[in-house]
This record gives structure tokens, C-alpha cells and sequence, in this order.
């Protein structure tokens, strides 16, 4: 690790995104833990909630939200990395970033929780039911995948969902090249997706040997998703999307339908999904349907395409926890502080698991 590690703080410190962050952080060269927040674990040894991390944190412990602000005059510039449930995060991240204004402290936030993936308050209350905790903050923040936006003008970054990330993998190159404008998505995710709270949909025995669908055509990432190809594309279309559970852990697997405006090739999508993602590092453009085992657990993310007639499918498979999540929110860290973006994100996947 250099000398010179921006010190960072995890918000929503006992869930499963903030346990990848600190992940993570641990083999970062240029980042290293400041605090690690959790209001319901302050005191406690970080590897209690999290014992496959104990050997990098041995003696690490969760702190209070004050205790974390109260660190911030200890070094000029920090990071903060939020997995805190949406509602909750932006609360949080508020107070820090005041805290440092007043503290004369350069706090640059990357939040992977929904409060700052809408560019307006109104789109937030609308997909989520509640007034936004502090939409003064909305405009400091840019949310997109990585990949699909070279730069960004804001301080600060949001990271889309999950389901959202690995839809708009597949989706936006075909949108900016005119081939579609209405999309046809059957996605499925692992269980780590529904958080750390055991729930009907996300207990063992339940989603053992089993798969089902949920909030058919109405699921919450359908506007995120459609706004976000907006921006990154600056047209409109229309998306039907139904997610699915599936009866593993980690990881999605999307399947993405549309009817092509144009006759293409095969070829001819196939070099267009090569040539939009040349320059990505962690996207893939696969000869042969992707596997889930060959991306989890790591930030990669791969693409194939099958063209027959007007019809084109894209299948998308990523890690929910990782490009979906935390990998693609230390993306947007290390483009914000000025480091490769693939710092500390080029582990591959482990083949087996």
C-alpha cells in the first residue's frame, strides 16, 4: 500500500456490499480503511460480522457515524464509500460531507445505495414512495455505469443497481447505434442481491432448488434504467423487464430481447458491442454464451450476442456485489481521485467456487 492511501470511510458497515468494500480496500494500493460505520455494530470487531475478513481487519471494530466524523481532521482528503440502504444513505453522506466542508477536508462520496441515482427529488419520491432526505445534494452527484460515461462534471458519483448495471451493459451500445428502442429483459440474480436481512425471498431453504419472478414489468430499476440510457445515449425507450430469483448466492444473468429497426449480422453487432466497449477493460464481448462462474466475485462483466432475423439478444452476466456494486463504485473512486481505473480491480475469478 503506498504512503500515501486516501483513508476511507464504509457506510452501512454490516451489510453484504459494504463487506466487498472492505474487500476491496484491503488490496487497494492507494486506498486504505479509515472507519468503517455501523450504527447497529459500534464496538464490535469487524471480524465477527464478517469473519472471512478477519485476517485482513484483526483488530478493526465498527464505529458510530460521529466517531467516523470525528477522524476527518486527521487527514486532508478522504473517501467515502456508502453501501447504506437507499433512505438511509443520504442522510449519512450529508452529514460527512458537511462535516468536512466545516473542517476544511476534501470528501469525495461514491454512493452505491438509489439516493442519488435521480437527477431530481420528484423521479426519487416517485420509484421509492418517500421524499428525498436531502435533495439540495442531488447535483453533486452523476450516476451511470462506468463504462458509459468517459467524464463526469459532478464531485461526486452514484452507482446504478445491480439489475440496472447489468441491463445497460447490453443495452446501451445497441441504443447508440439506432438498432432499437424497446427492450425485452429476463434477468436473474443471486440471493445477496435482497441484503443481509434473511426474508422469505431470501432464506436458504426457499431459494434452494428453486426460481421465481418478482414485481413483473413494475420492478424499481425499470425508470432507473431507462433514464440512465437517456443520458448515456440521449434517446428514450421503452423497457420490459421481469427479475427473477435464482437458487444461487451471487452473480446475474440477463437475457435481452429486441426487434432490430435494421437488418444486422451477426458480425455487425458483434463489432459494434467490440468496438463501444474497446477501451473497457472489465467488459468482456464473448464468442460463446457467458458463464456466471467465470465472472463472479470479480469487477468483469461479459456480453454475447445472437442475431436471427430482426431479432437480437444480448446475454449479460455480472457479479451483483461486485461490478454491480462495489467493483464499479471504487471504479468511479479511482477516476474521481485521479488513479487507473483498474486499480485494485483485476483479480479474476476464482473458476471453482
Amino acid at each position: 500500500m503506498s504512503d500515501i492511501a486516501i483513508p476511507t470511510i464504509v457506510l452501512g458497515g454490516s451489510g453484504y456490499v459494504a463487506g466487498e468494500f472492505l474487500r476491496l480496500l484491503d488490496a487497494h494500493p492507494n486506498l486504505k480503511l479509515g472507519a468503517v460505520v455501523s450504527s447497529s455494530q459500534a464496538g464490535e470487531p469487524v471480524g465477527k460480522t464478517f469473519n472471512h475478513l478477519a485476517p485482513a481487519y484483526p483488530t478493526e471494530t465498527f464505529v458510530s457515524l460521529d466517531a467516523a466524523i470525528e477522524r476527518l481532521v486527521t487527514a486532508p482528503k478522504w473517501l467515502v464509500l456508502s453501501g447504506a440502504p437507499h433512505g438511509a444513505s443520504a442522510g449519512l453522506v450529508d452529514k460527512l460531507l458537511s462535516a468536512g466542508a466545516g473542517a476544511g477536508v476534501q470528501v469525495v462520496v461514491v454512493d452505491a445505495s438509489a439516493d442519488f441515482r435521480f437527477a431530481s427529488a420528484d423521479a426519487y419520491a416517485a420509484v421509492y414512495g418517500h421524499a428525498h432526505e436531502t435533495p439540495a445534494r442531488l447535483a453533486e452527484f452523476t450516476c451511470a455505469v462506468p463504462e458509459h460515461l468517459a467524464r463526469i462534471e459532478t464531485p461526486h458519483a452514484a452507482h446504478p443497481g445491480c439489475f440496472a448495471t447489468t441491463m445497460l451493459l447490453g443495452i446501451v451500445p445497441l441504443v447508440k447505434l439506432g438498432v432499437a428502442d424497446e427492450f425485452f429483459v429476463s434477468a436473474v440474480t443471486g440471493s445477496t442481491g435482497a441484503g443481509r436481512t434473511p426474508r422469505d425471498t431470501t432464506h436458504h431453504p426457499l431459494r434452494q432448488s428453486n426460481l421465481f419472478a418478482y414485481q413483473t414489468l413494475k420492478h424499481r430499476h425499470d425508470p432507473e434504467v431507462r433514464a440512465l440510457i437517456k443520458t448515456a445515449t440521449g434517446r428514450d425507450v421503452a423497457l420490459n423487464f421481469v427479475p427473477q430469483s435464482g437458487p444461487f448466492a451471487r452473480g446475474i444473468h440477463a437475457t435481452i430481447f429486441a426487434k432490430s429497426n435494421e437488418r444486422l449480422t451477426q458480425a455487425q453487432v458483434d463489432e459494434a458491442l467490440r468496438e463501444y466497449y474497446r477501451a473497457s477493460h472489465f467488459v468482456r464481448i464473448e464468442a460463446e454464451p457467458p458463464k456466471m462462474k467465470d465472472i463472479v466475485a470479480t469487477n468483469y462483466a461479459a456480453l454475447h450476442a445472437v442475431v436471427s432475423g430482426d431479432t437480437i439478444v444480448v446475454l449479460s452476466v455480472a457479479d451483483n456485489l461486485l461490478k454491480g456494486a462495489a467493483g464499479g463504485s471504487i471504479q468511479w473512486a479511482n477516476r474521481l481521485l485521479g488513479f487507473p481505473e483498474t486499480t485494485g480491480l483485476t483479480a479474476p475469478a476464482a473458476g471453482w467456487l
